[in-house]
């Protein structure tokens, strides 16, 4: 199960509460979750990052915001299943893939940022072919998380890697797509997985903040949303035999709107 953007501590909550449920409703073997908006709706302290890991998460992903909280460079090098974006030029802290081992399958996940309306970082199709050279020598089964701004950047990405690949989740825009599919030579793809955190927002940003940037196009201090969350998610099967992905399924559970 691949989990949306969780934001703030409205997200970590909806994550803890629901991602038990959804492995024993589901039979989920392996959470992979985008974690790098859950520290205040920006990047990672200790705190939300162990909050994931207590919740289910086995494998954290993220993005720009990977490096918005200092905290994380105390951490990164050490946490082998935490990983940011492996199109960071230079020697960037942590690393861009990772390989879980989960029974006799050695599950790996990469990830990756767009280059649309995004930081200027290297190019992610000419990096993901030196991941899967890399990943290729160690992984049974290989994902990707791109986190980019556009859809057309993603779903180019998703027919980049089409049949090389598991699956491919896009993130970042916290709005989920309606266009899981198996591609035509067999990955999982959704163009952006969505979020988890509040409903009652913009974003995961407070509306009323929203709103005053919008009408004034003056700056003001963001600030993560409370009230009722949202929880969304991609579920991926893989056939046990083949390593050949089968299925995709999306997950939505969102709250009342006065919970």
């Amino acid at each position: 199960m691949f989990v949306g953007d969780v934001v703030g501590r409205n997200g970590r909550r909806a994550f803890r509460k629901y991602t038990p449920q959804l492995r024993e409703e589901k039979g989920i073997d392996v959470v992979v979750v985008n974690g790098e908006n859950s520290a205040a709706g920006k990047g990672f302290t200790r705190k939300s990052l162990d909050e994931l890991y207590q919740g289910g998460a086995d494998i954290v992903t993220s993005g720009n915001h990977v490096w918005d909280k200092k905290d994380v460079l105390e951490f990164i090098d050490q946490e082998p299943f935490l990983i940011r974006p492996a199109n960071y030029p230079g020697d960037a802290p942590g690393k861009g893939w990772c390989c879980y081992p989960f029974k006799a399958k050695n599950i790996g996940v990469m990830n990756l940022s767009g280059r649309a309306f995004m930081p200027p970082l290297d190019d992610p199709f000419q990096k993901v072919e030196e991941l899967l050279r890399e990943m290729a020598r160690e992984c049974d089964l290989i994902f990707l998380d791109f986190h980019a701004e556009t859809t057309s950047e993603k779903i180019a990405m998703g027919w980049y890697l089409d049949g090389r690949v598991n699956g491919v989740v896009g993130t970042h825009t916290h709005v989920q797509t309606a266009d899981a599919c198996l591609l035509p030579q067999g990955t999982g793809y959704i163009t952006d997985l969505g979020m988890t955190g509040p409903r009652c927002s913009v974003l995961g940003v407070e509306t009323e903040k929203i709103l005053y940037r919008f009408q004034t196009c003056r700056p003001v201090r963001f600030e993560v949303a409370d009230g009722p969350s949202a929880y969304e998610a991609v579920i991926m099967t893989i056939d046990d035999a083949t390593n050949r992905t089968i299925g995709i399924e999306r997950v939505q559970i969102l709250e009342d709107w006065d919970a």
